[in-house]
């Protein structure tokens, strides 16, 4: 059955809850990325995402009889807080199931919006485990299920965000810009300016480590991820709905991948032209815009003086995340290069390296002495341009100092920047692990006793992002004949992890 989205999005009934949100010049961007950029901002909504726009639609859809028994959701952020106002404006009840890992400060929110209306449910480690619970509760209390992406109402109100847009601003449009977990917002947008506007580009933007539509796309199918990052977790999506991917195969012109680095130097940015703060998610589509300008700077046909809009979509921010954000903006906007030089253990050469920096900002510097020939330096420098730091690497070995150029690996960013200078001689049969884990109580208690009591932990390295994921780097002295045992042990912990014993700084600093 074909589906009429243009009339949808037109009569879509978000407005009793949301708000008409402002499309919002952004002059200090702007200027620097040589484009007019606009953000739409769906952060102002009241809880603060684009979500309450699908949930309501959605539920003010149904039958009366239908609403009077009551609607289930299962979300661990945004969703769930829409899902959650919506029942309180329209009276009915709200089963709610989120994973038991969820912050309590969303579990809260989410009791606010929702007062009396809502029952909030702790189920599983996981979204995928309060999904299938939710699903058994739908069958079993005969309640309706509100999807957060694949359902026509939810896409058809999350497309209202696209007739806003084209509404303020009448003039050219050459792009609009974003954010994709499963799809919703992307395929409802869409749908409404492809059919209105077909000459403006729909560019959907996912971080490298949450890409299931780029992947989906280029197959030509639907493809579910095995595991996904956890920074942007409102994208974070392993499987995108079949609604919303026969949207993108018919209406989506591209997808732009970004990583960690761009999402928050995009946070940053959006602070500097508004003071307001976006989480990760709801900041994708601004890094997109901007890895879309600087990517067209090395064409034939680079975009300038052109009308960008991307879309901001939300704004629940953990506010202990900002450190993390903070400290790698500079990497993401090509501020910071960071580097591990090798240098001869000779008079001078520290003063001969310095003298090759030059006037630009040393942001970091640990040194450590490894013998009479050589000491390693670990080096941050403030730089001006991305392409900036290879320019430097290669200054540095022409002046017969070896460098590696550790801009972009996420080993020497998160952990061995803390670490320089922890070499032992007692570290024998040593491997290198990063891991990455649910941030709650017990998950490093579970890491530990699923270990052999045998294999001594040689070193290890945590610190506190403030997010829903923890990063730890450790190291396990195993012997070799236990090597099977210890890969029974990555298998059934469960945890994301990365083999970093091969990893060049890792031998250079602490190896």
């Amino acid at each position: 059955m074909t589906i009429d989205y243009l009339k949808k999005i037109l009569t879509a009934r978000v407005y009793d809850v949301a708000t008409e949100t402002p499309l919002e010049f952004a002059p200090i961007l702007s200027q620097r990325m040589e484009n007019r950029i606009y953000f739409k901002r769906e952060d102002m909504q009241s809880v603060f995402s684009f979500k309450l726009r699908g949930a309501y639609n959605k539920m003010a859809n149904l039958a009366p009889a239908q609403l009077k028994r009551g609607v289930i959701c299962a979300s661990a952020g945004n969703h769930a807080q829409g899902v959650a106002l919506s029942a309180a404006k329209t009276g009915c009840r709200a089963v709610i199931v989120m994973p038991t890992t969820t912050p309590s400060v969303k579990v809260d929110a989410v009791k606010a919006f929702g007062g009396t209306n809502v029952e909030v449910i702790l189920h599983g480690d996981s979204y995928t485990d309060a999904y299938n619970f939710a699903l058994t509760l739908e069958k079993e209390q005969k309640l309706a299920f509100v999807h957060p992406f694949d359902d026509p109402d939810v896409i058809a109100g999350q497309g209202t965000v696209g007739m806003e847009i084209l509404r303020q601003h009448s003039g050219p449009i050459h792009a609009i810009f974003v954010a994709i977990g499963g799809g919703g917002l992307i395929g409802g947008v869409a749908a409404y300016v492809k059919q209105i506007r077909p000459d403006i580009k729909i560019i959907g933007v996912q971080s490298t480590d949450s890409d299931a539509m780029a992947r989906s796309l280029k197959a030509g199918e639907r493809v579910t991820l095995p595991d996904v990052g956890l920074f942007a977790d409102g994208t974070a999506v392993r499987l995108v709905g079949e609604e919303t991917f026969r949207l993108a195969q018919q209406y989506v012109d591209e997808i732009i991948l970004v990583d960690t680095d761009a999402i928050c130097a995009a946070i940053k940015d959006v602070f500097q032209d508004t003071r307001s703060i976006l989480e990760p998610s709801g900041a994708l589509a601004v890094a997109g815009a901007k890895a879309y300008i600087e990517r067209s700077a090395m064409s034939k046909n680079p975009v300038r003086g052109e009308t960008l809009v991307a879309i901001a979509c939300g704004a629940n921010m953990n506010f202990d995340r900002l450190r993390f954000v903070a400290e790698r903006a500079e990497l993401g906007e090509a501020r910071e290069a960071v580097f591990a030089v090798t240098i001869p253990e000779q008079r001078g050469s520290f003063k001969r390296f310095c003298a090759l920096i030059g006037p630009r900002n040393v942001t970091e510097f640990n040194y450590r002495v490894s013998d009479a020939a050589q000491a390693h330096v670990f080096v941050g420098v403030q730089i001006a341009s991305r392409g900036e730091s290879g320019v430097l690497a290669r200054t540095f070995e022409q002046s017969d100092f070896k460098t590696l150029d550790l801009t972009h690996d996420e080993l020497a960013k998160l952990h061995i920047r803390h670490l320089v200078g922890g070499k032992s001689a007692l570290a024998h049969d040593e491997l290198l692990y990063r891991f990455e884990f649910p941030e709650r109580p017990g998950a490093l208690m579970r890491f530990l006793d699923s270990m052999a009591p045998n294999w001594n932990i040689s070193l290890f390295h945590y610190r506190n992002q403030g997010g829903d994921v923890g990063r730890i780097l450790v190291g396990l002295q195993v012997p070799v004949e236990e090597m099977e045992e210890f890969r029974l042990f990555l298998t059934t912990l469960g945890y994301r992890h990365w083999d970093e014993s091969a990893n060049p700084v890792y031998k250079m600093f602490l190896g």
